[in-house]
């Protein structure tokens, strides 16, 4: 099939805007390819040092024939996506021994939960924990002894961090190793209700607990596609992931088999053999154009217009909104998984998973199929899913259909046409909507403003019964350089609840929701920022303002807005505890939204 022509342009369009910042990074990476590793360089000191705690590994580490592997990990027992982990550099150096090869811990980088933090103060560090995985994956890496790395990560702000990571460190081939989703517990929507019911007063905090360790209730990933689930989907698009690895089960004998697997390809495509693939190769325009036509076509989570960005300007490629739009245009929404729809990951992979989804979108045209991948071949590899026949991983050719349309669809008869993402423009700047899980009657609404400046006078306001009619909840100084842009997902089960009695309600902020968002219509990442006097710093409660999803308009209806002068706030209550003050530094130099919010780019 003949690529889509507007995926075509629009890959064409990233190369042109690209090429000195492409040309400059390739360049970087070959040079550091031709220098190679340096553990034959070392001094003897040198050497002993990185050898020391290998005992069974010196002789083979200390020839420096053998390929040796760099583990980088986000365990810990905090993320319950993270916990499998523990035991993967044990398997992972066991498969290299035995294939003549070693592999090291080379470092671990931190991992917190945006699920815990939520509401929090600790929130407002989470996006910047991004920018200090690529960092800290960055000092495990310098000691520059390793041939291949195996980057061991799931969740909201790692894996972009990883990938930024690696892209740092173009010149070595890189392979990500999932640890798949928890089995399934509680219905994501039945959890959903008891949330809205306690915001309600309608439910006690004890059932509330009852309900939440009902769907939080083992190893692997929530279930309902987030942003780490939509990492997980965006490693198989980018082709670092093993095909189909994303969301098999932790615990699992497939899922153990693709451990080995990974181990086994990191190894196979080194330097020192014929089959090298650094990831800086891997990560070029058409593979970040391939990860944004899977973001649309599953309806993923809006955190990766964030991050997209981040990770492409870390191998030399410009990202902008007017990509992300023009690639949802033109693809189909192929999946309904919550919030998009009742299923969860689990459901979505028995029913034809992401295998199904690339083989349609290739089959229509809207994937580039030649993209370099760390197996070796192109994305149809991606539309097979991998089996155990007795010990012997294989793969099999996709399910020529779905197993359940309610979850997934061919890209004949897709749930929706276009993208489950809009940017929005007008006199309050762009932001970005999650369409995908509003119901098409709330794509619209035009309704008086309630503005302010923290989720917390919101929840005050409404337990104080002040929205009694239709809304657009304003909350402002929530951008990066404000407070480090912190997810308001807690706002969620009060929105929600305005709109069940009847209300229009929309947010606008800032800031940004959880990938997991998606029910109100919620224009979000709104760039400039109050804090950088943005238009929406000059909003007053009262003021109509409009949101329209179908024309991509987000619009005061005020005469002078304009010529208002901007809201100034006192900020410094977000300078200190809880580690804030250590990012100052950040908040000081972040770059905007629509940049990708970084720091160390």
């Amino acid at each position: 099939m003949s690529i889509h022509p507007t995926i075509r342009d629009v890959t064409r369009a990233i190369a042109r805007r690209s090429a000195d910042s492409r040309a400059a990074y390739l360049e970087k990476i070959a040079q550091a390819g031709r220098d190679g590793p340096r553990r034959a360089h070392l001094s003897c000191s040198g050497q002993a040092h990185a050898y020391a705690a290998m005992e069974r590994d010196h002789d083979r580490l200390a020839r420096g024939r053998a390929a040796n592997l760099g583990i980088v990990t986000a365990y810990n027992d905090m993320l319950s996506a993270h916990k499998p982990y523990e035991i993967y550099p044990r398997l992972i150096r066991e498969t290299a021994r035995n294939l003549g090869a070693t592999a090291q811990v080379a470092g671990g980088v931190p991992a917190m939960c945006d699920g815990v933090t939520q509401g929090e103060t600790g929130m407002e560090i989470s996006l910047f924990s991004r920018d200090v995985i690529a960092l800290s994956a960055a000092v495990a890496l310098s000691h520059n002894t390793f041939d291949a790395a195996l980057f061991l990560g799931v969740c909201d702000k790692i894996v972009p961090g990883l990938t930024m990571a690696a892209a740092s460190f173009g010149h070595i081939p890189a392979v990500f190793v999932p640890a798949g989703p928890m089995t399934s517990g509680l219905p994501n929507d039945e959890k959903a209700r008891v949330r809205q019911r306690f915001a309600a007063g309608e439910a006690t905090r004890q059932e509330l607990m009852a309900a939440e360790m009902a769907a939080y209730h083992g190893p692997g990933t929530c279930t309902f596609y987030g942003t780490a689930n939509s990492n997980q989907m965006l490693m198989e698009f980018l082709g670092l992931h093993l095909p189909g690895a994303s969301f098999v089960n932790p615990g699992t004998d497939l899922r153990q088999a693709l451990t080995v697997e990974a181990t086994r390809r990191a190894l196979a495509i080194t330097g020192l053999g014929e089959n090298y693939t650094p990831v800086g190769e891997i990560l070029d325009e058409k593979a970040f154009v391939n990860g944004i036509v899977g973001l649309m076509a599953t309806g993923g989570s809006t955190n990766l217009v964030l991050h997209l960005p981040a990770m492409a300007r870390a191998a030399g490629i410009i990202l902008t909104l007017d990509d992300f739009e023009a690639i949802s245009d033109v693809t189909p929404l192929l999946a309904r998984i919550y919030p998009n729809g009742l299923a969860d990951v689990n459901h979505f992979h028995a029913a034809g998973g992401l295998g199904y989804v690339i083989g349609e979108l290739l089959d229509a045209g809207l994937l580039h199929g030649d993209t370099r991948t760390v197996i070796g071949e192109g994305m149809a590899a991606y539309a097979r899913e991998p089996r155990l026949q007795g010990d012997t991983l294989h793969w099999v050719e996709r399910e020529a259909a779905p197993l359940n349309t309610k979850i997934l669809r061919p890209a004949s008869d897709p749930f929706q046409p276009r993208g489950g993402l809009r940017q929005l423009r007008g006199n309050l700047g762009h932001a970005v909507m999650k369409v995908s899980a509003v119901d098409p009657a709330h794509h619209e609404i035009e309704a008086p403003a309630r503005v302010f400046d923290s989720q917390d006078a919101v929840k005050a306001a409404f337990r104080a019964g002040e929205f009694t009619g239709d809304v657009v909840v304003v909350v402002r100084f929530q951008g990066p350089r404000a407070n480090g842009m912190p997810e308001l997902h807690a706002l969620s089960p009060v929105l929600m609840v305005l709109q069940d009695r009847g209300y229009k309600v929309a947010l606008v902020t800032d800031g940004r929701m959880s990938g997991a968002s998606g029910k109100v219509a919620s224009a979000i990442h709104l760039c400039p920022e109050a804090a950088d006097g943005g238009p929406i710093a000059r909003l007053r409660d009262g003021d109509r303002v409009r949101l329209d999803a179908r024309t991509g308009v987000i619009e005061v209806l005020e005469p002078g807005f304009a010529s208002r002068d901007p809201v100034v706030i006192d900020l410094s209550t977000n300078r200190t505890g809880l580690g804030r003050e250590l990012f100052q530094v950040f908040r000081d130099n972040v770059s905007r939204a629509h940049d990708g919010a970084a720091v160390v780019l």
